[in-house]
């Protein structure tokens, strides 16, 4: 009797892999273009993009830039809860051409977790979702844990903004640390700061402007 109580009692445990059994899944890896993989390396498709960066350091074109790449690979939504569809947005698009992007790139004009979490969960759903700002959206760590596992399917990428060279808040600070590519941008130049790391580090947003920053000739 002691012993089906014990059995009954048993939790169920994740499976465990061995390294033959990893290499031998297959990921979704996409490749955004030489400069950025120089940064970067091939990414997954999934997972958590977290950029973080101080006013006026170029992030606001990064995260466009690399909105544009990620339309070669499927339908981006952009949750502008800042700027939402502002001349300064407007100015941004225009900048970057994102017209050519047609619908595969959607602008929310500030959409709250829930709403866009029933989004997410819709038939044909983008498959990369940028929410800008992550203080804006007004999420705990624990309410981020939910969302990223309700929304495995996707990449999530949040736009942070900074106290000093972290993250702004105790929890951006925690999903800034969980994300798998965190990119810190300084001086029009996004660094990578997480497991995807390219060759060179790092990509320049504003070439010339990067160099003159960095005293680089």
């Amino acid at each position: 009797m002691k012993n089906a109580e014990k059995t009954d009692n048993k939790r169920k445990l994740k499976r465990a892999y061995s390294p033959s059994e990893i290499l031998k899944m297959k990921k979704k890896v996409i490749s955004l273009g030489r400069d950025f993989d120089a940064a970067f390396g091939a990414i997954e498709k999934t997972g958590v993009v977290f950029i973080w960066a101080n006013s006026g350091n170029g992030k606001s074109s990064f995260v466009m830039q690399f909105c544009k790449a990620l339309c070669k690979f499927g339908n981006v939504v952009y949750n502008s809860l800042e700027e939402g569809v502002s001349l300064t947005m407007q100015n941004t698009l225009k900048r970057f051409g994102m017209r050519e992007c047609n619908r595969l790139f959607l602008l929310i004009d500030g959409e709250n977790k829930e709403d866009l979490s029933e989004r997410l969960l819709r038939h044909k759903s983008a498959d990369f979702v940028v929410i800008d700002s992550f203080q804006y959206f007004q999420m705990s760590y624990i309410q981020y844990l939910k969302f990223k596992e309700l929304h495995s399917d996707k990449m999530l990428i949040f736009v942070s903004h900074a106290d000093g060279k972290s993250p702004a808040g105790r929890a951006a600070k925690s999903v800034m640390f969980d994300a798998t590519l965190k990119i810190w941008i300084e001086g029009y130049r996004a660094f990578s700061k997480g497991r995807f790391i390219g060759e060179k580090g790092y990509y320049d947003i504003w070439y010339a402007q990067a160099k003159k920053y960095w005293g680089e000739s």
